[in-house]
């Protein structure tokens, strides 16, 4: 994918960022299907990382135009969380 998953722009000499120039063209072809077939889902890609990938947070909201986020934080009962 042209570098490792969660690695810095400073790691990864900006490798990380998802439209990075200079990859590899296995890497590019790689990222193309990887976006292609999940955007074909309506996730949206965080373009600083090539894995970040959302659908239905805050993050995707602000993208797609959302009105809200169908999920994020909700309140467990108590005791339920070991």
């Amino acid at each position: 994918m042209g570098c490792p998953e969660a690695a810095t722009p400073e790691e990864s000499e900006g490798a990380c960022y998802t439209k990075a120039e200079g990859l590899p063209e296995r890497a590019q072809r790689n990222r193309a299907v990887m976006g292609e077939a999940l955007s074909a889902v309506d996730m949206v890609n965080y373009p600083t990382e090539w894995w970040h990938w959302s659908y239905g947070d805050r993050y995707w909201a602000l993208c797609t135009g959302a009105a809200f986020a169908p999920y994020g934080p909700c309140d467990l009962p108590r005791g339920s969380v070991r």
